[in-house]
């Protein structure tokens, strides 16, 4: 799994060099650059840690360069408002495909290889596991803020362009939460501390809970301030959906 490790990384870089830009740009011009550098950190890393040696990952980089660039279009539509269910399918199947072709890809060698063993790291992982591990890393931070919210809307829980007193505004720090859970939730796990990762899921439940439950008091006139059934379904299937990215990255490092 040596180019999909590859292809997290670049997706991961990708989406969080896009994520300093909260809004969506006006300009197609002003976030081009981005694939641009998804594109040379794949060739990149391909190319040094020497996936493109064989035939087989020449042809698996191909197709990893090709699903990079439609996930970042497709997702940097859904961002405008369009194609949601587009972007999900877009990134399930790139992923798909090199789980699929695995065995073609060509284990880690070059600088990555030397480096680590030239390291001696306390914790000296197998160049291929320290290559997927830091693709899995990065595609827990914006890859994976993305990924929840293309679920959310798919799913009807959040509306496909981001309005005044919605659900997202009336939960807020998601966008910083998500991601820390889902580090401790991989890091937790791979270190063999399921229970602690359990811990962690039940401590967002305890954070959120007074939140959820402000949302279900009535105000002076009998009206409910927020709809605490969308408020409640947001957290919900946000939280599910972040889980299971972060499940999801600890059984491919396992």
């Amino acid at each position: 799994m040596t180019v999909l490790s590859a292809l997290l990384v670049a997706i991961g870089v990708a989406d969080l060099l896009r994520s300093l830009r909260p809004q969506p740009s006006a300009s197609v011009r002003e976030i081009r650059w981005v694939p641009i550098v998804g594109l040379l950190v794949l060739v990149v890393v391909a190319a040094t840690c020497g996936l493109l040696a064989t035939w087989g990952g020449v042809l698996l980089t191909t197709l990893a360069v090709i699903g990079l660039v439609a996930w970042l279009i497709c997702a940097e539509q859904a961002d405008r408002g369009t194609g949601h269910r587009r972007a999900l399918a877009v990134f399930t199947g790139a992923l798909l495909v090199q789980l699929v072709g695995s065995g073609w890809a060509p284990p880690v060698t070059g600088w990555l290889a030397q480096w680590l063993s030239w390291s001696r790291l306390p914790w000296q992982p197998e160049p291929d596991r320290a290559l997927l591990i830091a693709g899995l890393v990065l595609v827990q931070l914006a890859t994976g803020n993305r990924v929840v919210r293309l679920v959310l809307v798919t799913t009807g829980a959040l509306p496909p362009n981001p309005v005044t007193g919605g659900a997202d505004g009336e939960l807020r720090g998601g966008r910083l939460l998500g991601p820390l859970e889902r580090i401790f939730i991989l890091g937790l796990g791979l270190a063999g501390e399921l229970t602690a990762a359990g811990l962690v899921i039940a401590a967002k439940g305890l954070i959120r809970w007074p939140e959820l439950r402000s949302h279900s008091r009535t105000d002076e006139d009998g009206r409910r301030p927020s709809d605490i059934d969308k408020v409640t379904e947001y957290f919900l299937v946000g939280s599910f959906v972040s889980w299971l990215v972060a499940m999801t990255a600890l059984v491919l490092a396992s």
